[in-house]
């Protein structure tokens, strides 16, 4: 019996270490599922109001997946190459910050382009095969942040037990996608809830028929105005946490901007890796497109 109970503490003892690792870990990655909720609520409230859940679901369905492929991988790194771990978390940093200034640049320089071809599509079979893409599409850049959320936890827990390191980054992995496209799934049905409020605020007393209507009409001027606001906050935590692959990783770098708060040094080293690699790949396309012809 003194054997049971001893084996019942030290799974309490586990689960607490879970626990508190998970916090630490959650907060780590807390800039990429923000990034991910933003780009997950973009894409989604492109759809129309019909297909929105259904394609929410196939894109979960999706970035479960991604998590199943990934945590394996992610787990053999850290018990047989751990040397690694590093080096991925900042290529990952070159992404985030290179997707961050990108949409700084398009979001000032390039805003128009892209209108004049634009297509309207007519058939159902048109609309699905279009739907199909921006869900794939979808679902590769949720491999990316998923590769980059797992990585960051899995840095967190690196020097805990291999159990610890497994419990915390599945749980992460887990809440990461429900979170992410639950709230994702609230959002986007925000304006039929407010179109429905209005609808059904007929034949209802003064009062109630007022609520009803400003509370329907002000959930459909929020969602335009949400979806903008999250993909705000979506760049900054890109280049927040790519710039921060290199400030918490690198001692030089860290050094370098001592002096600053940790926020000010993570920006910054998102905006020059940023802009590094952009360069690079606007040469690159260049040199492509030359050759081509």
């Amino acid at each position: 019996m003194t054997g049971f109970f001893a084996i019942l503490d030290d799974i309490a003892a586990l689960m607490d270490d879970v626990s508190i690792m998970a916090k630490v870990a959650a907060k780590k990655t807390a800039g990429v599922l923000g990034d991910d909720l933003a780009v997950g609520a973009e894409k989604a409230s492109s759809f129309r109001s019909s297909r929105e859940l259904p394609v929410l679901w196939a894109i979960t369905k999706g970035s479960f997946l991604n998590k199943l492929i990934i945590l394996p991988f992610a787990f053999l790194l850290t018990a047989f190459a751990p040397q690694f771990i590093v080096p991925i978390l900042l290529l990952g940093g070159v992404y985030l910050s290179f997707e961050g200034v990108e949409k700084i640049i398009h979001t000032f320089f390039h805003k128009d382009e892209g209108y004049d071809e634009i297509v309207e599509i007519e058939t159902e079979e048109e609309i699905l095969k279009a739907e199909k893409i921006k869900v794939k599409s979808t679902i590769i850049t949720d491999f990316i942040l998923s590769v980059e959320i797992i990585m960051i936890a899995l840095g967190t827990v690196s020097g805990e037990p291999l159990m610890i390191q497994i419990l915390v980054v599945t749980l992460i992995a887990i809440v990461a996608t429900i979170g992410v496209y639950g709230i994702v799934a609230l959002m986007v049905r925000m304006d039929d809830t407010g179109y429905k409020l209005v609808k059904n605020a007929r034949n209802k007393p003064k009062f109630i028929k007022y609520s009803m209507v400003v509370t329907g009409k002000g959930l459909v001027w929020a969602l335009p105005k949400l979806i903008k606001l999250l993909a705000v906050v979506g760049t900054i935590a890109m280049l927040l946490v790519g710039g921060g692959m290199y400030v918490h990783n690198i001692p030089q770098v860290h050094d370098f901007f001592y002096a600053l708060p940790v926020m000010i040094a993570e920006i910054i080293m998102g905006l020059v890796v940023g802009l590094i690699a952009y360069l690079i790949v606007a040469v690159f396309n260049k040199v492509k497109k030359s050759f081509s012809k």
